[in-house]
């Protein structure tokens, strides 16, 4: 994937080093401009993936950081441009560098190359990155100083969300698939089988996990983040496989699970699910109904961090890692689950908790942060 998507960037990376040299950068849209820049405000851009700004997802909780920010300091204007295709990373960043943005967040594992490029073609200019790390390979070239790595190690969290899955199925079947395979989401899913494979051990049960195998790291992928028809059509297969737990490592694409997981209710069958990145109850609250938990990641807050001390003078670069201790990687509430989820349960996801915390537990992963 990364020879792929160096290919496939490197058109933009030349127009990208083309606008640094000086070529007249064209605006954001007047539709998807927040602010603009003027005297005496610092000037927070942001570039999403293709998933889109309202993806349910890791596009829209950092859009919420670049909110976040704006409303914690009002010197902080925000703005963001829209990624349709991959070809659009470098002119996006391009336009926000002839903006002189104060810093250029990126979103997402696949706009690491774009960014790299445009960090290294102007090392006066502040970046940061959303779930990319000069650690895990996703950036691969010499460690740039002005680049903010934003990852967070949830195969912690997913090793609880796979514990209560497997704890909360009554077919002993559950099921868990990628958007892309990228470490991103597959991190998640090696913290999912661990928390399944964990309960089995310590319950004496034999729950499967369909849709992932940590030992040969293969699995279900629908190769993108968009598709809906293809989440819902995967997770009804393993519906119909016996599973009652699904958890789509997916962004947007998990919303065809949720139709699937509607539907199946709907006709009687017992199927919930997971979801991920943010708390789906409150970006996708119309199916909060059919959701256990939500493993999530604290974009929100570390997409404002990055901002703020961009806009302080305290930015410094780095990679900043959300693990279950500093909150960066948890379990969302129960909601509407909180009073069929046994006492018991609960209880001994809070001491999964604290036990991962103070590294008594170490799930497994071969994605690196």
């Amino acid at each position: 994937m990364r020879v792929t998507m160096r290919a496939v960037v490197a058109f933009g990376v030349l127009a990208l080093v083309a606008a640094a040299c000086g070529s007249s950068p064209t605006s954001p849209s007047s539709s998807n401009t927040k602010s603009t820049s003027a005297s005496g405000k610092f000037l927070g851009c942001m570039v999403t993936d293709t998933g889109g700004i309202d993806d349910k997802s890791f596009n829209q909780s950092s859009w919420e950081g670049m909110q976040a920010a704006a409303k914690a300091d009002s010197k902080i204007q925000v703005t963001y441009l829209p990624s349709t295709t991959s070809a659009d990373y470098a002119s996006n960043i391009s336009t926000f560098v002839g903006k002189k943005c104060g810093i250029i967040v990126t979103v997402g594992f696949l706009m690491a190359d774009a960014t790299e490029a445009a960090a290294k073609a102007n090392p006066t200019q502040k970046f940061a990155i959303v779930d990319c790390s000069y650690a895990s390979d996703c950036l691969s070239g010499t460690k740039e100083k002005n680049i903010d790595q934003l990852v967070f190690d949830t195969v912690e969290d997913g090793f609880l969300g796979g514990y209560l899955a497997a704890a909360m199925s009554t077919t002993h079947v559950v099921a868990t698939y990628g958007g892309e395979d990228f470490g991103t989401v597959t991190i998640y899913e090696d913290g999912f089988q661990d928390g399944v494979d964990y309960y089995n051990t310590q319950h004496h049960a034999h729950v499967a996990l369909l849709g992932w195998n940590e030992k040969t790291q293969k699995g279900s992928f629908i190769g993108n983040f968009t598709d809906l028809g293809a989440g819902q059509a995967l997770t009804n297969t393993f519906i119909g496989d016996g599973a009652d737990v699904i958890f789509p490592v997916a962004g947007g694409v998990g919303l065809g699970t949720a139709k699937a997981v509607q539907t199946a209710d709907s006709s009687g069958k017992n199927v919930s699910m997971e979801w991920v990145d943010t708390d789906g109850c409150i970006s996708a609250a119309q199916y909060c109904k059919y959701m256990l938990t939500s493993v999530t990641k604290g974009i929100v807050a570390a997409v404002e961090t990055a901002v703020l001390a961009a806009a302080h003078g305290t930015f410094t670069g780095g990679t900043y890692v959300g693990t279950l201790a500093n909150g960066g990687a948890v379990l969302s509430p129960y909601h509407d689950y909180a009073s069929k989820v046994p006492a018991s349960l609960q209880a001994e996801i809070k001491t999964l908790t604290q036990e991962i915390e103070s590294g008594k537990i170490k799930p497994y992963t071969k994605s690196p942060v």
